[in-house]
């Protein structure tokens, strides 16, 4: 019986890099994104394309493109919160752009200093720019704060239905929600998911959850029954947003690959080659904490390797 195939999209070298107080190095960068490309990983967030004195962690953003670029059947994912950004990560050879936009009011304005309203405006412009420049770049509308906000609070989920509606009348290829703090709860994960999904249809194919507060991987199962099949994560659970007080890491890729393999689903991850790519982490990073399960505990004796797939690329 053929498994249903979920894409794992590593955001660890993007969103896990830029909450730390220190650099990795460019090639330190690369040897992480080659050891998660050997275990099967075929999709990145390989950087940020932002001022560098405001994230330094991202200052080599088309070095680690390029770099990127050199393993084949990748797909290389980059951040842009504005059409500058946009338009370095489009000279680099960017296939998917992800730009930022927060239905948190409060947020929007200390993440990218924009109104949700600018916030849209500045997606069209960047969806122009793209169609101008007949690039074949995918452009995704990133919904932060959908859940809830540390700075905000509570966040209507009208306001989230309204700017997701508004990002894709922009010209947004898909939309997606992200927990960015860590807020939300499998229900309130299901229930807005729906609403969202109700307007977008296939343009909301993907989810990005915070394990701030130990759920996770069960919002992530909480979309994966109403049929998302695109999960970002971070190895070894690293992660964080600048300006989102309390914010921490992203459910970790080695925990959520070993529960949608052990439930049957085709990540075209092989967790072995996975765990050493976290330990390779963990001598790059040295003093920090990782904070994954599975390459701590390890994997269960009657876990059936045999399933695993080291070539497919889940589109």
């Amino acid at each position: 019986m053929t498994k249903s195939p979920v894409t794992i999209v590593e955001v660890g070298l993007r969103d896990g890099l830029q909450i730390l107080d220190r650099v990795m190095p460019t090639a330190d960068k690369l040897r992480w994104l080659e050891a998660e490309h050997r275990a099967g990983v075929r999709r990145f967030e390989a950087a940020s394309f932002v001022p560098p004195r405001l994230l330094p962690q991202m200052a080599d953003a088309a070095e680690v493109v390029a770099g990127a670029r050199k393993l084949p059947g990748i797909v290389v994912h980059t951040l842009a919160p504005n059409l500058k950004g946009a338009v370095a990560a489009l000279a680099a050879g960017s296939d998917v752009i992800v730009l930022p936009l927060s239905a948190s009011e409060a947020h929007s304005r200390a993440n990218i200093r924009k109104t949700r309203e600018e916030s849209v405006e500045e997606l069209a412009r960047v969806c122009r720019a793209r169609d101008e420049g007949n690039h074949k770049t995918r452009i995704d509308a990133g919904i932060s704060t959908a859940f809830g906000c540390t700075i905000q609070g509570e966040v209507p989920e009208d306001d989230v239905v309204r700017l997701a509606e508004a990002c894709l009348e922009a010209g947004a290829d898909r939309v997606a929600l992200a927990d960015t703090v860590g807020y939300a709860n499998p229900a309130q994960v299901r229930r807005l998911y729906k609403r969202v999904k109700d307007i977008a249809d296939d343009r909301l194919q993907s989810a990005h959850f915070h394990d701030t507060r130990g759920l996770g991987l069960a919002n992530c199962l909480a979309v994966l029954d109403i049929g998302i099949r695109e999960f970002d994560a971070s190895l070894g659970g690293l992660g964080g947003c600048p300006h989102a007080p309390g914010a921490s890491g992203n459910v970790a890729t080695e925990d959520l690959v070993f529960m949608l393999e052990s439930m049957g689903f085709d990540t075209g991850v092989d967790l072995d080659a996975l765990i050493e790519a976290q330990r390779l982490l963990a001598t790059l990073l040295p003093g920090q904490t990782l904070h994954g399960k599975i390459a701590a505990a390890g994997l269960p004796k009657h876990f059936d390797q045999s399933r695993f797939h080291r070539s497919p690329v889940h589109a």
